[in-house]
């Protein structure tokens, strides 16, 4: 609990101090690249004053020059930032709760975040549509298909908003595990625990000619299993191995 007291508090310095000069200046001239590089670097920078180690794989899987989707499974609230440093710069479809937070909230509008409403239909269909024109427009981004972080860290069942933007843009999909972060943090638990979180990068996924009914969520959901331990795979076979 004092760990994450502490790296809670680092945090809101770090927002203070760093991010509102940074947003001032990226409202000022419109760019928000050292907005974003200094968010990134922070997120980081709390993990490893938390003692979380971050080991990443399959960075050779990462297709250049072109726009892609990056899928990860979803367990801690340091999933996100033991991620980010190994992508290049990425967008992310976020639930609209997270924009209220001051400055945080501004900043990632800025930078072109897409605000998800779970609750209202219409609104996700919305939020969808603009990924998709972000992502056709050259904006990689980082998807979590599960929609939330999973209750007992094993690999929940799939969200298709991502997957339709994905196919609406034709851009590859690059499916991530990320393991080990149930253990550093529980969701709904503020105790952070020191340890190490595993990423890895699996071979992209072609969208191209592809629909939803060709199991192309399947196929994303299997590759993501395969990187992850025993206890973190879905308990049905088939999405737990590639059989």
């Amino acid at each position: 609990m004092l760990r994450g007291i502490f790296l809670a508090l680092v945090s809101l310095l770090l927002v203070l101090l760093l991010g509102t000069p940074l947003l001032i200046y990226a409202v000022i001239s419109r760019n928000t690249d050292p907005l974003y590089r200094a968010g990134v670097y922070c997120a980081g920078l709390v993990l490893r004053l938390g003692g979380i180690r971050v080991q990443v794989s399959g960075l050779e899987n990462i297709p250049a020059g072109q726009a892609l989707v990056f899928m990860a499974n979803h367990q801690s609230n340091a999933d996100a930032p033991a991620l980010f440093p190994s992508l290049p710069p990425v967008l992310v479809l976020v639930k609209k709760e997270i924009f209220r937070i001051p400055i945080f909230g501004r900043a990632m509008r800025l930078r072109g975040f897409v605000p998800v409403d779970r609750s209202h239909r219409e609104r996700s269909i919305q939020a969808v549509e603009e990924a998709a024109q972000a992502l056709a427009a050259g904006h990689s981004f980082v998807i979590f298909p599960e929609g939330t972080r999973s209750p007992d860290g094993r690999l929940q069942s799939f969200k298709k908003g991502g997957f339709i933007m994905s196919l609406k843009a034709e851009a590859p999909i690059v499916p991530v595990s990320i393991s080990g972060g149930r253990r550093i943090m529980r969701k709904g638990d503020w105790a952070i625990h020191s340890g190490t979180m595993q990423v890895t990068i699996h071979h992209p996924i072609a969208t191209v000619d592809r629909r939803l009914e060709d199991g192309i969520i399947e196929e994303v959901r299997r590759a993501i299993a395969e990187g992850l331990s025993q206890h973190e795979r879905p308990l049905e076979p088939h999405a737990g191995s590639p059989s």
